[in-house]
């Protein structure tokens, strides 16, 4: 099977993708991009086993399923983590519940070159996050895992939601990434929203904790 190559609105910086965790995400989030196909049940993919993952890649390990999310079987994680260590690439790992991937830091199972991440789109519990952790749960994981590892990290505020400024940048700043990436809702989910100034009143905040920010254009249509 041929590799994808990353498209569309994902990361400017992943060059590629890969899931071997397919169908329905456990989580459940409403706006979850992937429900613009047909959701089938959750599936371990084999003949992903097929794909050549080639070398020098920033590959999104994960990226239509969050393969960490608790539903998911512990084998299925460890075949595709043993697989990625085949190839000499870098990886982002990036689930609403990073709580999972404490499991997995000992005997180095995560390859090397890899970036851990996690999402903190609000500060709040919105009906709309499904069943995922709630942002608290995931800063604190994260905060965990860089205690016991040496990988870096990053955080994404995507599709950010109206959020107390004070209250998401302490998430953020107690998981230390080395980015924040931030950006907009872009299918009309009719998500809650947070002004502009709300968005730049946390830029700044981050800016100042020298965290780097990379904001994506869709933020535009919030006039940022």
């Amino acid at each position: 099977m041929s590799l994808n190559i990353s498209k569309g609105n994902m990361y400017p910086f992943i060059t590629h993708t890969w899931n071997t965790v397919k169908g329905k995400c456990p989580h459940d989030c409403s706006y979850c991009y992937m429900k613009r196909f047909k959701q089938n049940d959750t599936r371990f993919d084999e003949k992903e086993f097929e794909t050549d993952l080639g070398e020098g890649n920033f590959i999104f390990v994960g990226s239509s399923c969050d393969m960490w999310a608790e539903d998911v079987p512990k084998e299925w994680i460890l075949d595709t983590l043993d697989y990625c260590h085949q190839f000499e690439n870098k990886y982002l790992f990036q689930s609403k519940n990073p709580d999972r991937m404490l499991d997995f830091i000992e005997g180095l199972w995560i390859p090397p070159d890899s970036v851990l991440g996690t999402t903190i789109e609000t500060n709040r519990s919105y009906p709309q996050m499904g069943s995922a952790p709630r942002p608290q749960e995931r800063a604190d994981a994260l905060v965990e895992l860089k205690s016991k590892i040496n990988f870096p990290t990053m955080v994404t505020v995507e599709p950010v939601m109206d959020f107390d400024v004070d209250y998401l940048h302490h998430l953020i700043h107690i998981c230390n990434p080395e980015w924040v990436n931030i950006g907009a809702d872009s299918k009309g989910h009719g998500l809650p929203e947070p002004s502009a100034d709300k968005i730049r009143e946390l830029t700044d905040a981050l800016k100042e904790d020298n965290i780097e920010v990379k904001l994506k254009d869709n933020l535009k249509r919030l006039g940022v």
